[in-house]
């Protein structure tokens, strides 16, 4: 059965989920109450012990959930088992880069190991995996000694352990291209269940907003809406702040994708409301499974910053809420991980779903795609006027 920890220790101060709330209810109002909330709801896989012990052994959670598809007569089914990991960075940000660094590898290492033991076929980690989230400060130094290469140590590792579980890995990392003068990019690495890059994606939107001050350490992506084709189904990958943009959703959609992956960093005094309905609308939108991460914790830096709203300079994003989820293709989804504490998530899914719904809303038949691009295409231009009709009576 699927592992949750709502009876157990959580940060002072935060819930542990929301899911621990709705396990309150009287039991025989708690199906409908899932219902209404989360839809065609998965059924809960269970956990095998090599993974459990693992969990137990390394304080973090495990759980797991299996999606249903209908059989068909024509094509076999398409089984794939999605992972997610959320982690909080537990190493004072006072110390040196590498020793952070080498906690964080290490510690995210053992859940890739419950999730190799749990037969995951694609993982995906969080934004930023390898680094605190110092976006927030503006500085320079030392955060972006935590950027490397494509192919640089961070990849290497993971491949090792792509090959040995046999796992596609989505590494988002702190990019730094020297081919191009050493510039910095927000990007997901691809690495193969054979070791490979496949290839990378970077960050198409830059959030402005809070204490969010990302713009100034790199700059909107440059790689399109790729779909990466592997082994084990079509990945796209959304990078945090992208899941704002229904567009961004669409086109990933319209390259082919079967899944998208949404690394995130997002704290809950800003965005917490949102989180449950965005991946979840661009499922059914675009009738694929999504998968969102989110990490977890209070990370506090050296410095006090501003974050140009008014507020006293503080130290501090706030708190990294977790809660981690995937959505099918008709907007079930599975309870969210922990707010408050480490976590792999597993789903297995049948990629056959994403045509079934397809077939049965006909989205994809009906949209008007042409009719859209002439549109766009008119309202990127600079002499631009919306289409608006005025009620006469109500010019001067």
């Amino acid at each position: 059965m699927s592992k949750h920890s709502d009876k157990k220790v959580k940060a002072p101060g935060e819930l542990a989920s929301l899911e621990s709330l709705l396990r309150q209810l009287p039991e025989q109002d708690q199906a409908e109450a899932w219902r209404i909330l989360y839809g065609d709801m998965p059924t809960p896989l269970p956990i095998c012990e090599e993974a459990a012990k693992m969990g137990v052994e390394g304080d973090f959670d495990v759980e797991a959930h299996k999606f249903n598809a209908q059989p068909e007569q024509r094509r076999a089914p398409r089984i794939v088992r999605m992972g997610v990991i959320q982690m909080r960075v537990t190493v004072p940000t006072t110390e040196p880069v590498m020793v952070q660094y080498q906690a964080i590898v290490d510690r995210h290492v053992q859940m890739i190991h419950a999730a190799g033991a749990m037969g995951v076929n694609v993982l995906c980690l969080q934004e930023a995996w390898t680094m605190p989230f110092a976006f927030c400060t503006r500085e320079k130094e030392p955060w972006l000694e935590f950027a490397e290469a494509v192919d640089g140590p961070t990849t290497q590792l993971l491949a090792e352990l792509a090959r040995r579980y046999n796992m596609v890995i989505i590494s988002p990392i702190l990019e730094r291209d020297e081919a191009h003068g050493g510039t910095i990019h927000n990007t997901a690495v691809v690495i193969s269940n054979n070791g490979n890059v496949i290839g990378s994606h970077r960050k198409v939107h830059i959030p402005r907003v809070g204490d969010f001050n990302e713009s100034t350490y790199y700059m909107e992506g440059d790689t399109g809406h790729p779909v990466f084709v592997t082994q084990f189904g079509n990945v796209g990958i959304n990078i945090c702040y992208g899941r704002h943009h229904p567009l961004n959703w669409l086109m990933f959609g319209i390259n082919g994708a079967e899944m998208v992956f949404n690394p995130s960093a997002t704290v809950g005094s800003l965005s917490e409301p949102l989180w449950p309905i965005e991946a979840r609308c661009a499922s059914i939108a675009n009738n694929y499974f999504t998968a969102s991460i989110n990490r977890i914790g209070t990370e506090t830096f050296p410095n006090a910053f501003t974050s140009g709203d008014g507020q006293q300079a503080h130290k501090d994003f706030g708190h990294f809420y977790g809660s981690s989820y995937v959505t099918a293709p008709n907007g079930g989804r599975t309870p969210g991980l922990s707010r408050v504490r480490d976590g792999v998530l597993v789903s297995e899914v049948d990629l056959n779903h994403c045509r079934q719904v397809r077939d049965k809303w006909g989205f994809q038949m009906t949209r008007r795609l042409a009719e859209y691009a002439e549109e766009l295409t008119a309202a990127a231009r600079p002499d631009f006027k919306p289409q608006q009709i005025v009620d006469p009576s109500i010019r001067s």
